[in-house]
Protein backbone atom coordinates (compact mmCIF):
# COMPACT_ATOMS: atom_id res chain seq x y z
CA UNK A 1 0.00 0.00 0.00
CA UNK A 2 0.95 3.42 -0.59
CA UNK A 3 1.55 6.42 2.08
CA UNK A 4 -1.60 7.84 0.99
CA UNK A 5 -3.80 4.32 0.84
CA UNK A 6 -2.26 3.60 4.47
CA UNK A 7 -3.36 7.13 5.68
CA UNK A 8 -7.17 6.46 4.47
CA UNK A 9 -6.91 2.86 5.83
CA UNK A 10 -6.45 4.14 9.49
CA UNK A 11 -8.20 7.09 9.24
CA UNK A 12 -11.26 6.11 8.17
CA UNK A 13 -11.12 3.20 10.66
CA UNK A 14 -10.63 6.03 13.09
CA UNK A 15 -14.08 7.82 12.16
CA UNK A 16 -15.81 4.22 12.26
CA UNK A 17 -14.21 3.14 15.38
CA UNK A 18 -14.99 6.29 17.21
CA UNK A 19 -18.49 6.35 16.33
CA UNK A 20 -19.22 2.52 17.42
CA UNK A 21 -17.20 3.16 20.19
CA UNK A 22 -19.61 6.19 21.52
CA UNK A 23 -22.60 3.55 20.72
CA UNK A 24 -20.94 0.47 22.64
CA UNK A 25 -20.23 2.38 25.60
CA UNK A 26 -23.35 2.98 26.94
CA UNK A 27 -24.13 -0.71 26.66
CA UNK A 28 -22.66 -2.06 29.68
CA UNK A 29 -24.12 1.17 32.10
CA UNK A 30 -27.17 2.16 30.25
CA UNK A 31 -29.38 -0.28 32.30
CA UNK A 32 -28.15 0.89 36.03
CA UNK A 33 -28.88 5.00 34.66
CA UNK A 34 -32.38 4.17 33.05
CA UNK A 35 -33.76 3.74 36.73
CA UNK A 36 -33.51 7.11 37.69
CA UNK A 37 -35.08 8.40 34.40
CA UNK A 38 -38.72 10.11 33.90
CA UNK A 39 -40.84 7.58 32.88
CA UNK A 40 -38.59 4.56 32.77
CA UNK A 41 -39.51 1.20 32.43
CA UNK A 42 -38.06 -1.71 31.86
CA UNK A 43 -39.57 -2.13 28.53
CA UNK A 44 -38.99 1.35 27.77
CA UNK A 45 -35.07 1.15 28.86
CA UNK A 46 -34.47 -2.01 26.58
CA UNK A 47 -36.08 -0.03 24.12
CA UNK A 48 -33.54 2.78 24.49
CA UNK A 49 -30.62 0.41 24.73
CA UNK A 50 -31.65 -0.90 21.32
CA UNK A 51 -33.21 1.68 19.03
CA UNK A 52 -30.04 2.92 17.96
CA UNK A 53 -30.40 -0.52 15.81
CA UNK A 54 -33.45 0.27 14.23
CA UNK A 55 -32.30 3.29 12.50
CA UNK A 56 -29.08 2.04 11.72
CA UNK A 57 -30.48 -0.94 9.70
CA UNK A 58 -33.09 1.21 8.10
CA UNK A 59 -31.28 3.95 7.10
CA UNK A 60 -27.16 2.24 6.31
CA UNK A 61 -28.07 0.97 2.64
CA UNK A 62 -29.48 4.25 1.51
CA UNK A 63 -26.88 6.51 3.25
CA UNK A 64 -24.28 4.27 0.89
CA UNK A 65 -26.60 4.91 -2.14
CA UNK A 66 -26.61 8.65 -1.39
CA UNK A 67 -23.17 8.51 -1.24
CA UNK A 68 -22.97 7.66 -5.13
CA UNK A 69 -24.72 10.83 -5.98
CA UNK A 70 -23.61 13.38 -3.73
CA UNK A 71 -20.36 12.68 -2.76
CA UNK A 72 -18.72 11.12 0.44
CA UNK A 73 -17.54 12.58 2.23
CA UNK A 74 -20.90 15.18 2.52
CA UNK A 75 -22.65 12.28 3.25
CA UNK A 76 -20.75 10.99 6.06
CA UNK A 77 -20.33 14.70 7.74
CA UNK A 78 -24.15 14.89 7.67
CA UNK A 79 -23.92 11.20 9.24
CA UNK A 80 -21.73 12.53 11.71
CA UNK A 81 -23.76 15.29 12.43
CA UNK A 82 -26.63 13.68 13.62
CA UNK A 83 -24.90 11.38 15.57
CA UNK A 84 -23.46 14.13 17.25
CA UNK A 85 -26.59 15.52 17.66
CA UNK A 86 -28.16 12.66 19.11
CA UNK A 87 -25.86 12.26 21.67
CA UNK A 88 -26.63 15.43 22.24
CA UNK A 89 -30.31 15.03 22.82
CA UNK A 90 -29.52 12.19 24.71
CA UNK A 91 -27.36 13.97 27.55
CA UNK A 92 -29.65 16.79 28.01
CA UNK A 93 -32.84 14.21 28.52
CA UNK A 94 -34.39 13.37 31.94
CA UNK A 95 -36.70 11.43 30.31
CA UNK A 96 -36.44 7.94 28.97
CA UNK A 97 -38.29 9.34 25.91
CA UNK A 98 -35.71 11.74 25.40
CA UNK A 99 -32.93 9.57 25.34
CA UNK A 100 -34.94 6.90 23.53
CA UNK A 101 -35.05 10.09 20.43
CA UNK A 102 -31.38 10.71 21.19
CA UNK A 103 -30.35 7.12 20.71
CA UNK A 104 -32.60 7.19 17.76
CA UNK A 105 -30.50 9.62 16.11
CA UNK A 106 -27.48 7.92 17.07
CA UNK A 107 -28.16 5.44 15.03
CA UNK A 108 -29.45 7.97 12.36
CA UNK A 109 -25.58 8.73 11.35
CA UNK A 110 -25.49 5.27 9.48
CA UNK A 111 -21.91 6.05 7.85
CA UNK A 112 -21.02 2.35 7.59
CA UNK A 113 -21.26 1.76 4.09
CA UNK A 114 -20.49 5.22 2.89
CA UNK A 115 -16.88 4.68 4.52
CA UNK A 116 -16.61 1.45 2.89
CA UNK A 117 -17.34 2.90 -0.50
CA UNK A 118 -14.62 5.63 0.17
CA UNK A 119 -12.20 2.89 1.41
CA UNK A 120 -12.56 1.75 -1.75
CA UNK A 121 -12.44 5.14 -3.64
CA UNK A 122 -9.29 5.53 -2.05
CA UNK A 123 -7.13 2.33 -2.62
CA UNK A 124 -6.11 0.09 -5.36
CA UNK A 125 -7.97 -3.08 -6.06
CA UNK A 126 -5.21 -5.54 -5.11
CA UNK A 127 -4.90 -3.38 -1.54
CA UNK A 128 -8.42 -2.67 -1.02
CA UNK A 129 -9.17 -6.12 1.38
CA UNK A 130 -6.02 -4.54 3.23
CA UNK A 131 -8.12 -1.55 4.08
CA UNK A 132 -11.25 -3.35 4.60
CA UNK A 133 -9.54 -5.62 7.23
CA UNK A 134 -8.02 -2.68 8.77
CA UNK A 135 -11.61 -0.85 9.75
CA UNK A 136 -12.68 -4.19 10.64
CA UNK A 137 -9.98 -4.47 12.84
CA UNK A 138 -10.67 -1.65 15.00
CA UNK A 139 -14.51 -2.22 15.00
CA UNK A 140 -14.03 -5.45 17.39
CA UNK A 141 -11.15 -3.18 19.56
CA UNK A 142 -13.67 -0.45 19.79
CA UNK A 143 -15.99 -2.73 21.27
CA UNK A 144 -14.07 -4.09 23.42
CA UNK A 145 -12.35 -0.76 24.68
CA UNK A 146 -16.11 0.43 25.18
CA UNK A 147 -16.81 -2.36 27.54
CA UNK A 148 -14.23 -1.51 29.91
CA UNK A 149 -14.27 2.22 29.04
CA UNK A 150 -17.91 2.50 29.71
CA UNK A 151 -18.47 1.77 33.47
CA UNK A 152 -14.97 3.53 34.00
CA UNK A 153 -16.67 6.75 32.22
CA UNK A 154 -19.51 6.04 34.13
CA UNK A 155 -17.73 6.42 37.89
CA UNK A 156 -16.15 9.21 36.66
CA UNK A 157 -18.60 11.52 34.62
CA UNK A 158 -21.77 9.50 34.77
CA UNK A 159 -24.55 8.47 31.65
CA UNK A 160 -24.79 12.37 30.40
CA UNK A 161 -20.78 12.61 30.27
CA UNK A 162 -20.20 9.64 28.34
CA UNK A 163 -23.12 10.78 25.59
CA UNK A 164 -21.62 14.35 25.60
CA UNK A 165 -18.23 12.97 25.17
CA UNK A 166 -19.77 11.04 22.49
CA UNK A 167 -20.63 14.22 20.92
CA UNK A 168 -17.01 15.24 20.84
CA UNK A 169 -15.96 12.43 19.30
CA UNK A 170 -18.27 12.60 16.44
CA UNK A 171 -17.38 15.94 15.84
CA UNK A 172 -13.58 15.35 16.10
CA UNK A 173 -14.06 12.75 13.53
CA UNK A 174 -15.50 15.15 11.15
CA UNK A 175 -12.00 17.00 11.48
CA UNK A 176 -9.98 13.76 10.75
CA UNK A 177 -11.89 13.68 7.67
CA UNK A 178 -11.26 16.53 6.35
CA UNK A 179 -7.74 17.01 7.58
CA UNK A 180 -6.00 13.19 7.41
CA UNK A 181 -8.55 11.66 4.72
CA UNK A 182 -7.10 12.12 1.59
CA UNK A 183 -9.98 13.67 -1.32
CA UNK A 184 -10.74 10.72 -3.94
CA UNK A 185 -9.75 11.56 -7.51
CA UNK A 186 -13.79 9.86 -8.63
CA UNK A 187 -16.21 8.31 -6.74
CA UNK A 188 -17.73 5.43 -8.22
CA UNK A 189 -19.65 2.51 -7.27
CA UNK A 190 -17.70 -1.11 -6.01
CA UNK A 191 -19.47 -4.11 -6.21
CA UNK A 192 -17.49 -5.54 -3.47
CA UNK A 193 -17.17 -2.65 -0.73
CA UNK A 194 -21.33 -1.69 -1.51
CA UNK A 195 -24.74 -2.11 -2.32
CA UNK A 196 -26.14 -1.97 -5.25
CA UNK A 197 -29.62 -2.10 -5.90
CA UNK A 198 -29.84 -4.74 -9.01
CA UNK A 199 -27.86 -7.00 -6.76
CA UNK A 200 -31.05 -7.64 -3.74
CA UNK A 201 -32.96 -9.98 -5.45
CA UNK A 202 -30.23 -12.74 -6.09
CA UNK A 203 -28.76 -11.55 -2.49
CA UNK A 204 -31.93 -12.31 -0.82
CA UNK A 205 -32.72 -15.48 -2.42
CA UNK A 206 -29.74 -17.02 -1.53
CA UNK A 207 -30.70 -19.19 1.59
CA UNK A 208 -26.78 -19.83 2.55
CA UNK A 209 -26.67 -16.02 3.09
CA UNK A 210 -29.79 -16.11 4.78
CA UNK A 211 -28.81 -18.35 7.27
CA UNK A 212 -25.62 -15.90 7.63
CA UNK A 213 -28.14 -13.11 8.32
CA UNK A 214 -29.83 -14.29 10.90
CA UNK A 215 -26.73 -15.37 12.48
CA UNK A 216 -26.00 -12.09 12.74
CA UNK A 217 -29.15 -11.25 13.46
CA UNK A 218 -29.52 -13.79 16.86
CA UNK A 219 -25.83 -13.17 17.69
CA UNK A 220 -26.81 -9.21 18.37
CA UNK A 221 -29.97 -10.33 20.05
CA UNK A 222 -28.25 -11.83 22.20
CA UNK A 223 -25.50 -9.19 22.89
CA UNK A 224 -28.16 -6.53 23.69
CA UNK A 225 -30.90 -8.47 25.99
CA UNK A 226 -27.62 -9.31 27.63
CA UNK A 227 -26.55 -6.15 28.54
CA UNK A 228 -30.43 -5.05 29.70
CA UNK A 229 -30.01 -7.42 32.89
CA UNK A 230 -25.88 -8.16 33.22
CA UNK A 231 -25.10 -4.72 34.97
CA UNK A 232 -28.43 -5.68 37.30
CA UNK A 233 -27.29 -8.94 38.42
CA UNK A 234 -24.03 -7.84 39.01
CA UNK A 235 -24.93 -4.93 41.33
CA UNK A 236 -28.19 -6.37 43.09
CA UNK A 237 -27.21 -9.90 43.20
CA UNK A 238 -23.41 -10.06 42.61
CA UNK A 239 -22.63 -7.69 45.27
CA UNK A 240 -20.47 -5.48 42.84
CA UNK A 241 -20.70 -1.77 42.94
CA UNK A 242 -21.47 -0.77 38.80
CA UNK A 243 -17.59 1.29 39.25
CA UNK A 244 -15.66 -2.11 39.60
CA UNK A 245 -17.88 -3.76 36.65
CA UNK A 246 -15.42 -2.71 34.21
CA UNK A 247 -12.98 -5.34 35.66
CA UNK A 248 -15.15 -8.17 35.05
CA UNK A 249 -15.16 -6.99 31.54
CA UNK A 250 -11.74 -6.96 30.73
CA UNK A 251 -10.59 -9.99 32.49
CA UNK A 252 -13.81 -11.87 30.29
CA UNK A 253 -12.81 -10.13 27.19
CA UNK A 254 -8.55 -10.93 27.77
CA UNK A 255 -9.51 -14.08 28.44
CA UNK A 256 -12.17 -14.61 25.69
CA UNK A 257 -9.49 -13.43 22.93
CA UNK A 258 -7.21 -15.21 23.71
CA UNK A 259 -9.15 -18.65 23.73
CA UNK A 260 -10.73 -17.09 20.67
CA UNK A 261 -7.49 -17.02 18.57
CA UNK A 262 -6.05 -20.51 17.86
CA UNK A 263 -9.87 -21.49 16.82
CA UNK A 264 -9.51 -18.73 14.41
CA UNK A 265 -6.46 -20.14 12.90
CA UNK A 266 -7.64 -23.83 12.82
CA UNK A 267 -10.98 -22.60 10.92
CA UNK A 268 -9.13 -21.26 8.14
CA UNK A 269 -5.97 -22.75 7.99
CA UNK A 270 -6.66 -26.32 8.50
CA UNK A 271 -10.36 -25.55 6.77
CA UNK A 272 -12.05 -26.77 10.01
CA UNK A 273 -14.40 -23.46 9.28
CA UNK A 274 -17.97 -25.21 9.48
CA UNK A 275 -17.02 -27.41 12.36
CA UNK A 276 -15.72 -24.39 14.66
CA UNK A 277 -18.28 -22.31 13.16
CA UNK A 278 -21.90 -24.56 14.68
CA UNK A 279 -19.15 -25.55 17.72
CA UNK A 280 -19.17 -22.07 18.81
CA UNK A 281 -23.26 -21.74 18.46
CA UNK A 282 -23.43 -24.85 20.15
CA UNK A 283 -21.24 -23.01 23.17
CA UNK A 284 -23.70 -19.88 22.88
CA UNK A 285 -26.54 -21.95 23.89
CA UNK A 286 -24.61 -23.48 26.96
CA UNK A 287 -23.84 -19.61 27.98
CA UNK A 288 -27.59 -19.12 27.82
CA UNK A 289 -28.62 -21.91 29.84
CA UNK A 290 -25.53 -21.33 32.19
CA UNK A 291 -26.91 -17.08 32.58
CA UNK A 292 -30.57 -19.20 33.08
CA UNK A 293 -29.81 -21.39 36.48
CA UNK A 294 -26.59 -18.82 37.16
CA UNK A 295 -27.69 -15.17 37.59
CA UNK A 296 -28.05 -14.43 40.83
CA UNK A 297 -24.39 -15.67 41.61
CA UNK A 298 -21.22 -13.74 40.52
CA UNK A 299 -19.87 -17.23 39.96
CA UNK A 300 -22.35 -17.66 37.42
CA UNK A 301 -22.68 -14.49 35.78
CA UNK A 302 -18.81 -14.73 35.36
CA UNK A 303 -18.94 -18.09 33.93
CA UNK A 304 -22.02 -17.18 31.83
CA UNK A 305 -19.92 -13.75 30.51
CA UNK A 306 -17.11 -16.38 29.80
CA UNK A 307 -18.78 -18.66 27.96
CA UNK A 308 -20.88 -15.68 26.06
CA UNK A 309 -17.56 -14.27 24.74
CA UNK A 310 -15.23 -16.92 23.59
CA UNK A 311 -17.90 -17.80 21.42
CA UNK A 312 -19.08 -14.18 20.53
CA UNK A 313 -15.77 -12.85 19.31
CA UNK A 314 -15.09 -16.07 17.46
CA UNK A 315 -18.71 -15.27 15.49
CA UNK A 316 -17.59 -12.12 14.69
CA UNK A 317 -14.75 -12.62 13.29
CA UNK A 318 -15.51 -16.00 11.09
CA UNK A 319 -19.48 -14.33 9.83
CA UNK A 320 -17.76 -11.77 7.67
CA UNK A 321 -15.17 -14.46 6.42
CA UNK A 322 -18.38 -16.83 5.36
CA UNK A 323 -19.94 -13.94 4.11
CA UNK A 324 -17.22 -13.17 1.63
CA UNK A 325 -16.64 -16.80 0.53
CA UNK A 326 -20.60 -17.34 -0.22
CA UNK A 327 -22.15 -14.13 -1.64
CA UNK A 328 -20.84 -14.31 -5.40
CA UNK A 329 -17.61 -11.95 -6.34
CA UNK A 330 -19.54 -9.10 -8.11
CA UNK A 331 -22.30 -9.01 -4.99
CA UNK A 332 -20.52 -9.33 -2.19
CA UNK A 333 -21.25 -5.73 -1.11
CA UNK A 334 -24.39 -5.92 -1.00
CA UNK A 335 -24.21 -9.42 0.66
CA UNK A 336 -22.15 -7.04 3.32
CA UNK A 337 -24.72 -4.28 3.66
CA UNK A 338 -27.79 -6.77 3.94
CA UNK A 339 -25.32 -8.72 6.68
CA UNK A 340 -24.97 -5.34 8.68
CA UNK A 341 -28.32 -4.24 8.24
CA UNK A 342 -29.25 -7.47 9.93
CA UNK A 343 -26.75 -7.18 12.64
CA UNK A 344 -28.09 -3.92 13.72
CA UNK A 345 -31.85 -5.23 13.56
CA UNK A 346 -30.68 -7.67 16.08
CA UNK A 347 -29.55 -5.12 18.30
CA UNK A 348 -32.93 -3.59 18.46
CA UNK A 349 -35.14 -6.78 18.76
CA UNK A 350 -32.15 -7.65 22.12
CA UNK A 351 -32.67 -4.52 23.56
CA UNK A 352 -36.62 -4.36 23.04
CA UNK A 353 -37.67 -7.97 23.48
CA UNK A 354 -34.74 -8.06 26.64
CA UNK A 355 -36.19 -5.14 28.30
CA UNK A 356 -40.22 -6.44 27.85
CA UNK A 357 -39.23 -9.84 29.01
CA UNK A 358 -37.47 -8.33 32.00
CA UNK A 359 -40.37 -6.27 33.18
CA UNK A 360 -42.83 -9.01 32.25
CA UNK A 361 -41.25 -12.10 32.98
CA UNK A 362 -37.50 -11.72 35.19
CA UNK A 363 -34.09 -12.19 34.22
CA UNK A 364 -34.49 -15.82 33.91
CA UNK A 365 -36.97 -15.83 30.85
CA UNK A 366 -34.52 -13.38 28.73
CA UNK A 367 -32.03 -15.71 29.29
CA UNK A 368 -34.45 -17.95 28.04
CA UNK A 369 -34.89 -16.02 25.44
CA UNK A 370 -31.46 -15.67 24.05
CA UNK A 371 -31.29 -19.80 24.96
CA UNK A 372 -34.20 -20.46 22.13
CA UNK A 373 -32.22 -17.69 19.59
CA UNK A 374 -28.93 -20.01 19.74
CA UNK A 375 -30.79 -23.01 19.24
CA UNK A 376 -32.79 -21.74 16.54
CA UNK A 377 -29.59 -20.80 14.91
CA UNK A 378 -27.64 -23.98 15.32
CA UNK A 379 -30.25 -25.81 13.87
CA UNK A 380 -29.85 -23.45 10.74
CA UNK A 381 -26.10 -23.73 11.19
CA UNK A 382 -26.04 -27.59 10.87
CA UNK A 383 -27.26 -27.98 7.65
CA UNK A 384 -25.57 -25.09 5.61
CA UNK A 385 -23.50 -26.03 3.32
CA UNK A 386 -19.32 -26.43 4.33
CA UNK A 387 -17.92 -22.92 3.06
CA UNK A 388 -15.10 -23.27 -0.43
CA UNK A 389 -11.97 -21.95 1.12
CA UNK A 390 -11.83 -19.09 -1.48
CA UNK A 391 -10.63 -15.42 -1.08
CA UNK A 392 -11.63 -12.55 -2.74
CA UNK A 393 -9.73 -10.98 -5.65
CA UNK A 394 -9.79 -8.15 -7.67
CA UNK A 395 -8.28 -7.53 -10.74
CA UNK A 396 -7.45 -4.18 -13.06
CA UNK A 397 -8.51 -5.37 -16.73
CA UNK A 398 -8.95 -1.92 -18.03
CA UNK A 399 -11.82 -0.90 -20.87
CA UNK A 400 -13.77 -3.59 -21.75
CA UNK A 401 -17.04 -3.91 -23.73
CA UNK A 402 -19.51 -6.63 -23.03
CA UNK A 403 -18.59 -9.04 -25.53
CA UNK A 404 -14.87 -8.64 -24.54
CA UNK A 405 -16.02 -9.03 -20.63
CA UNK A 406 -17.67 -12.85 -21.29
CA UNK A 407 -14.72 -13.79 -23.05
CA UNK A 408 -12.54 -12.44 -20.34
CA UNK A 409 -14.13 -14.28 -17.48
CA UNK A 410 -14.04 -17.55 -19.71
CA UNK A 411 -10.14 -17.28 -19.72
CA UNK A 412 -9.69 -16.04 -16.37
CA UNK A 413 -11.67 -19.06 -15.27
CA UNK A 414 -8.93 -21.17 -16.95
CA UNK A 415 -6.43 -19.89 -14.54
CA UNK A 416 -4.98 -22.85 -11.87
CA UNK A 417 -6.73 -21.52 -8.66
CA UNK A 418 -9.38 -19.07 -10.04
CA UNK A 419 -13.30 -20.80 -9.15
CA UNK A 420 -15.37 -17.66 -10.16
CA UNK A 421 -14.70 -14.39 -12.04
CA UNK A 422 -16.86 -11.72 -13.26
CA UNK A 423 -15.73 -8.80 -15.47
CA UNK A 424 -18.03 -5.67 -14.33
CA UNK A 425 -17.74 -3.19 -18.13
CA UNK A 426 -18.46 -0.22 -16.23
CA UNK A 427 -15.48 -0.47 -13.64
CA UNK A 428 -12.88 -2.22 -15.55
CA UNK A 429 -12.56 -4.71 -12.97
CA UNK A 430 -13.06 -8.26 -12.80
CA UNK A 431 -14.16 -9.91 -9.59
CA UNK A 432 -12.85 -13.51 -8.34
CA UNK A 433 -12.61 -16.14 -5.97
CA UNK A 434 -9.52 -17.40 -6.01
CA UNK A 435 -8.27 -20.88 -4.33
CA UNK A 436 -4.80 -18.89 -2.90
CA UNK A 437 -2.89 -22.62 -2.45
CA UNK A 438 -3.53 -23.48 -5.78
CA UNK A 439 -3.46 -19.79 -7.69
CA UNK A 440 -1.23 -19.26 -10.47
CA UNK A 441 -0.18 -15.40 -9.60
CA UNK A 442 1.85 -15.04 -12.59
CA UNK A 443 -0.91 -16.34 -15.56
CA UNK A 444 -3.49 -14.35 -13.20
CA UNK A 445 -0.78 -11.08 -13.88
CA UNK A 446 -1.12 -11.17 -17.23
CA UNK A 447 -4.59 -9.97 -17.48
CA UNK A 448 -4.07 -6.91 -15.20
CA UNK A 449 -3.62 -3.54 -16.25
CA UNK A 450 -2.00 -2.16 -13.05
CA UNK A 451 0.93 -4.50 -14.38
CA UNK A 452 1.35 -3.20 -17.82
Amino acid sequence: MTTAERRAAFSLAAIFSTRMLGLFMILPVFALYAEHLEGSTHALFGLAIGIYGLTQAVLGIPFGMLSDKYGRKPVITFGLLVFAAGSVVAALSHTIYGVILGRALQGGGAIAAVVMALAADLTREEHRLKAMATIGASIGLSFTVALVLGPILNHWVGVPGIFWLTAVMGLAAIAVLYLWVPQPVASRVHHDAEPVAADFAPVLKDTQLLRLNFGVFALHLLLTSTFVVVPLALRDHADLPPQYHWIIYLVVMLIAIAVMVPFVIIAEKRRKLKQVFTAAIAVLVIAELVFMNGWHSRAGIIAGLLLFFIPFNLLEATLPSLVAKIAPPDKKGTAMGVYSSSQFFGAFCGGALGGWLYGAAGITWVFAMGAAAAALWLGLAATMQAPRYLSSHLLQVGKVDEAQAGLLAERLLRVPGVAEAVVIVEEGVAYLKVDKAKLDQEALRAFSMAES
